[in-house]
């Protein structure tokens, strides 16, 4: 495996770059400048496909606990990688000190102590995958001191889980998840052995905390970097046990026993422990009913205490802690769910108003969140993003807010179009939820059923690029989450089973035919575009009959399912096991085994390395097209360099992605085009 390089640290230097749209903070400069000019981009009434393809901006903007120093990573021009600018509060006009590589990329970074950053970067060291979830990236944990201008690197594939605020001389460390988007839609993953490391943040050595077994294969840790809750297969029963141990205990003791089946039905989700009360904390459950809550919880018995909050319609997803991280009082002051963007229901009335007071300070508003505090709380930032905002980050300064970047300054609201939360009935009379994003022309519109990757994921749309890539040029885009979408109950997730390719593929066809009979949509331009299990989806769908749809787009199709599930299959728990056989194709349809039925247009895309989703499905598939004489029904595209997860999609890819999207539906999606 390459070594990854050491960055350097280099001078400020003057120069346009893609954040001069700032006012508060002065264009963070790189080493070269940004081809788009945004006087260009304004005096043009079609915003060009470049400006669309750019990289965030600006992303990871973090004050230092001490509240002096402010840390941003910034994209300095087209095809750079991202680069570190830490900047002094008091003088956010001066030069700020800079950390840049030629070889190494930077992806996170993030402050330890008042003077200490850390953070991951990568390296792409291979050019083809060899298998499932064969990364063909190098990660490595980084430190970097602002006083001492030291850098260390730690070589391996690590992600960072708790900062261990009361020991400022250690982070607790976790092999193989430096990509957090890995565990996603894997029934395996969380049992999947990893081991845990205290990461000395002065040598950049690492000392073994916990090695997972098959037993116990993860844990969760506190603050203080004692392992507190974890969850394991039994090998003889095949039982999921939960064990739970106070802080200073040396052995896990056994908490509860579920079998495969009422794991995934009643899944306990550790939340935290309550604060000097042993054997007390909190979970989020379903308990028996459709929906998950948060409840107390008796972790000496198993048992369940007092219900905090249920929605009966949407899942609680998320539990917020106060929005300062470095205060002694972490009790849940929020919880959070799925509706029309991700809603809160607040306990604590105080962190209530602050966010809301902030929401009302900030321009189209929409998910706001505090990313970052001093440790007194006087300094702090901010990001927003919704329909109307790609991501905007703010300073606050003693209650003064400022803004400080926008993640792409070319995309402003005025350039964005709104998204309506929405429901429809299917053809069974289940409630679908969906979201449509909304041209600013009149219609009825062409549309674009746009079906969200997973399939088994919570999404919530606010900022959606390619929606609003294709909302901008005039097509509707419905994001429907059909059944087997997280969420929105058990109920509506588990009534995907043996579906795939049918009543899931109903919930797409029929958000498409609500919104014909409603009058917005021109029914006869339809098309469907799908990443990942939404490219599977666009694949089913260009073989329907009757079919609704002009054309499909695929990226990162599952072409052959089958041939998915037995690469990867994983008997040691059973109903997990289940999980994946059902949806390869043992129960729902195949669609490399009916390319003869393929009636409309296809435009396949796939990254080059994708380790999800492996290359040989396109290669597949475009062979079986050739073989039943339909290779002039299909057109493909490679990323070269690219993975399965948006965050390897360069500015390149993405241009070129864009360009071969629209042309395809301007001019090959059925007769005349889309």
């Amino acid at each position: 495996m390459t070594m990854l390089a050491r960055p350097h640290r280099i001078v400020a230097q003057a120069g346009l770059v893609l954040v001069t749209a700032c006012a508060a903070v002065p264009a963070p400069s790189a080493e070269a400048q940004v081809a788009v000019n945004a006087t260009t981009v304004q005096a043009q009434t079609i915003i060009p496909i470049e400006a669309w393809a750019l990289r965030e901006a600006v992303k990871n903007v973090v004050v230092s606990p001490d509240g002096k120093n402010l840390l941003m990573m910034v994209t300095g021009c087209k095809t750079c990688d991202p680069i570190i600018e830490i900047r002094r509060i008091d003088d956010l006009q001066g030069d700020p000190v800079r950390l840049n590589s030629e070889t190494v990329e930077m992806v996170n970074a993030r402050w330890i102590t008042d003077t200490l950053v850390t953070g991951v970067a990568r390296q792409q060291v291979r050019k083809r995958v060899r298998g499932p979830e064969d990364d063909s990236y190098a990660y490595s944990i980084f430190t970097y001191n602002l006083e001492t201008n030291d850098f260390k690197l730690a070589g391996g594939n690590f992600g960072i889980v708790n900062l261990l605020p009361t020991d400022p001389d250690h982070v607790l460390i976790e092999s193989g998840t430096a990509n957090s988007s890995l565990g996603q839609d894997d029934p395996f993953f969380a049992f999947r052995p990893r081991s845990y490391y205290k990461l000395n943040l002065k040598t950049g050595r690492r000392s073994l905390v916990m090695r997972g077994t098959a037993s116990i294969p993860t844990a969760t840790f506190d603050d203080q970097g004692n392992p507190r809750f974890a969850a394991g297969i039994d090998i003889r029963t095949k039982e999921v046990v939960n064990y739970y141990r106070n802080a200073g205990d040396g052995e896990w003791r056994e908490m509860s026993r579920q079998n495969g089946k009422d794991f995934f039905e009643n899944e306990i989700t550790y939340v935290g422990a309550k604060p000097g009360v042993a054997d007390a904390g909190y979970v989020l459950a379903r308990n028996g009913a459709d929906t998950v809550g948060l409840w107390n919880f008796d972790f000496a018995n198993g048992t369940f205490g007092e219900l905090i909050y249920r929605n009966p319609e949407a899942d609680v997803v998320a539990v917020r802690g106060p929005a300062n991280p470095w205060q002694e009082d972490r009790e849940p002051v929020a919880v959070v769910f799925p509706g029309e963007k991700f809603e809160t229901h607040w306990f604590d009335k105080t962190e209530q108003a602050l966010v809301e007071g902030i929401e009302a300070q900030i321009a189209d508003a929409h998910q706001v969140r505090v990313t970052s505090t001093s440790r007194d709380g006087s300094v702090m930032t901010v990001r927003n993003s919704g329909p109307r905002d790609p991501g905007s980050y703010y300073l606050v300064v003693d209650g003064d807010l400022q803004k400080i970047a926008s993640e792409n300054p070319y995309l402003t609201g005025d350039v964005l179009s709104d998204v309506d939360y929405i429901k429809y009935t299917a053809r069974d009379g289940r409630e679908i939820p969906a979201y449509l994003t909304k041209p600013k022309q009149p219609g009825p519109w062409p549309l674009i059923v746009l079906p969200h990757g997973g399939p088994y994921v919570t999404e919530v749309v606010g900022y959606d690029r390619w929606g609003q890539l294709l909302a901008y040029h005039g097509y509707a885009v419905l994001q429907p989450q059909y059944r087997g979408s997280r969420g929105h109950g058990f109920d509506h997730y588990n009534s995907m089973w043996n579906e795939h390719g049918g009543k899931m593929q109903d919930d797409k066809d029929d958000g498409a035919l609500h919104l014909i009979e409603e009058g917005l949509v021109d029914p006869d331009r339809v098309a469907m575009f799908g990443w990942s299990y939404g490219g599977y989806a666009a694949l089913v769908a260009s073989q329907r009959d009757p079919n609704i749809y002009q054309c499909v787009v695929a990226g990162a199709a599952v072409a052959d399912p089958k041939k998915t599930y037995i690469a990867r299959k994983n008997d040691f728990f059973p109903y997990a096991d289940q999980l994946s056989r059902q949806r390869g194709a043992f129960s729902g349809i195949n669609p490399i085994k009916d390319v003869d039925k393929v009636n409309v247009p296809i435009l396949m895309v796939h990254g080059s390395v994708d380790r999800r989703v492996l290359p040989y499905h396109m290669k597949d598939f475009e062979k079986a097209m050739r073989k039943a004489g339909k290779s002039d029904m299909l057109d493909t595209l490679w990323l070269e360099g690219a993975d399965h997860f948006f965050s390897t999609l360069r500015y390149e890819h993405q241009e070129d992605f864009y360009t071969r999207l629209l042309s395809f539906l301007q001019r090959d999606c059925g007769p005349g085009g889309l």
